[in-house]
């Protein structure tokens, strides 16, 4: 007679379900690099500026202080091949591109921006945690 805590074993998952799952801890799994993309200094940065709205090149290099012009191309090259980033390029003099999120962007920015602001939110007491290891050194 089984009770109500005992649950029944999970069946294995099958390798085609594994292969869709994605699995972060196995060295050669794709979503490894999806995720350094996101989680990336200007990753993060990009998506939660984009949250706003659609941006030029040029707004976003100051709205992102200190990215350099080729690592925000880079990041916005990485963002768009993992389907995050649209971008628009426009037939006129001087090239006009503007760069918005795609639902899955928009999806993921959300994310990451409740990780920035709960950093924000906490910066204080980390701030007071390294200052205290530092003193313990």
């Amino acid at each position: 007679m089984s009770t109500q805590n005992e649950t029944a074993p999970e069946a294995p998952l099958t390798l085609s379900a594994q292969m869709l799952r994605g699995n972060l801890f196995a060295e050669q799994c794709p979503s490894r690099e999806v995720l350094k993309h996101v989680t990336s200094r200007w990753g993060v940065l990009v998506l939660v500026a984009l949250l706003a709205g659609t941006h030029r090149f040029s707004d976003l290099r100051r709205k992102v202080g200190g990215v350099s012009e080729k690592m925000l191309a880079q990041t916005l090259q990485w963002l768009e091949g993992d389907g995050f980033v649209l971008r628009r390029s426009y037939p006129v003099v001087p090239p006009h591109v503007e760069y918005s999120l795609t639902p899955l962007g928009q999806e993921v920015g959300l994310r990451v921006q409740g990780l920035a602001d709960w950093i924000e939110l906490n910066l204080s007491g980390i701030l007071q945690a390294r200052a205290e290891l530092t003193e313990r050194r």
